[in-house]
């Protein structure tokens, strides 16, 4: 295990200083008789240092929890969903939290059955290394930031690669829905289009044979007039004859026997024109019957141009989608490669970490050479600090004598000063009675000062 930890082993009152700093009150007895519960609340508190998770951030998920339970005293299981979560994320987190802070063999039994050698040994490593990690909270948090927008970016290309799918897994049910629809749409068309052509042919013949008789028709109605006409001169002309005509009985026999014969070719010929005029009008009957086939035909085949300019729209919009679903690969393959270049740049970024890891670690190392170092000078320090101590306590006393011989030598010389004073103000006094007794001996004025 030793080989393993790199990080030093702690004092009692160094962790109990260390825990005080993050507000928890930890004393001696707890140390060295360590409880389940004290563990846990105090692997939380290293926890919520590193990563910000607190058992109140649980809260919600264990009322969802509960929500979802169904019973009718949910309440019940308040507490073990609560203490259930606490442990899975407390063990899940403190595996990897172990793991970085160099304790390679942590398991629950740290949990449920602490030790206290062996705890004292994991929080000497959680206190460090919560230690290191804030000495390198500026790239920790650079780093965590750009974690965060890998998992978002991740997430987010995840989401649109399942929408890209459901959108081709709908095109591809609804292209095999639209297949047996399109082979017999192709095969109505087919269909339609072989009747389109020979109702085209039929509908050329009968134009063809409607010109044809409209052209007779229209020589038959042309001789007809010039007949009308002809009769009509002849009616004129045998009137004008008749007029100029001498009654002879013969004559008028041949001439009404010549009339009645030619009345009767007339008639013939009149006979023959009906009947052929009826023959042309059952025709034009015949032909404006085929000419209502032929428009029934013409509206088929509009009809049969729209639904064909909706099957090659249908086909437009089938090529469209073919060609969507292409792109939509493409672009999948796209996201594909972005997916790889962002995990190749997570693992660049793992990678920097642990080199800075190593570079905080070799700085450790520096730094705890340095306090090691720092330790001696300061014992050094210490030592000489006791012997100045104890020489300034002899300075001390020595100064305390001086003083208090100061205060009784000050003492003596004011009550001296007193006598003295007292003295020079009595001189004075008979200096200057003696004075004035001089002075009015000898008749001098003296003015006393």
């Amino acid at each position: 295990m030793s080989g393993q930890y790199w990080f030093p082993n702690m004092p009692i009152p160094e962790i109990m200083t260390a825990l005080s700093e993050w507000g928890l009150n930890v004393s001696n007895e707890q140390l060295v008789r360590p409880s389940s519960d004290f563990v846990i609340g105090v692997y939380n508190a290293c926890l919520e240092q590193v990563t910000s998770i607190s058992p109140n951030m649980l809260h919600k998920p264990t009322q969802r929890a509960l929500a979802s339970v169904d019973d009718t005293n949910p309440d019940l299981y308040n507490n073990a969903i609560s203490h259930n979560l606490m442990l899975y994320h407390l063990y899940d987190m403190s595996t990897r939290f172990a793991t970085s802070a160099r304790i390679m063999d942590f398991s629950s039994r740290d949990l449920s059955a602490p030790e206290p050698e062996r705890t004292r040994f994991i929080l000497s490593a959680f206190i460090n290394f919560v230690k290191f990690a804030e000495q390198c909270t500026t790239f920790i948090s650079n780093v965590r930031e750009k974690s965060a927008q890998v998992i978002e970016e991740r997430e987010q290309i995840i989401q649109e690669l399942s929408e890209v799918q459901h959108n081709l897994a709908v095109l591809k049910a609804q292209r095999a829905k639209d297949e047996p629809k399109c082979e017999q749409l192709k095969e109505e068309n087919a269909a339609m289009t072989t009747q389109l052509l020979a109702a085209k042919e039929v509908h050329t013949g009968l134009t063809k044979e409607i010109e044809s008789l409209k052209i007779e028709r229209a020589h038959l109605q042309a001789r007809n007039e010039t007949i009308n006409s002809e009769s009509a001169l002849l009616m004129d002309n045998n009137s004008r004859t008749r007029s100029r005509i001498v009654q002879s009985p013969e004559r008028i026999r041949r001439n009404i026997m010549i009339m009645g014969t030619t009345a009767i070719e007339d008639k013939k010929a009149v006979a023959l024109h009906e009947a052929k005029a009826r023959d042309l009008q059952a025709k034009i009957s015949a032909l404006v019957n085929i000419e209502k086939d032929v428009r029934s035909c013409i509206e088929q085949l509009q009809t049969t141009e729209k639904e064909v300019q909706l099957l090659e729209g249908s086909q437009k919009e089938l090529a469209e989608l073919k060609d969507s679903l292409e792109y939509k690969k493409v672009e999948c393959g796209e996201l594909q490669k972005k997916t790889e270049r962002v995990h190749k740049q997570l693992g660049n970024a793992q990678e920097k970490l642990e080199r800075a890891q190593r570079h905080a670690e070799e700085k450790r190392q520096a730094s705890q050479q340095t306090v090691e170092r720092l330790q001696r000078d300061y014992e050094k320090m210490d030592i000489e600090r006791r012997e100045n101590d104890k020489q300034v306590e002899e300075l001390r006393m020595e100064a305390s004598d001086i003083e208090t011989k100061m205060a009784e030598h000050l003492k003596k010389s004011e009550a001296e000063l007193n006598e003295l004073l007292t003295e020079y103000w009595k001189l004075r006094h008979e200096t200057e009675v003696y004075m004035e007794t001089l002075a009015n001996k000898l008749n001098m004025n003296v003015s006393s000062d």
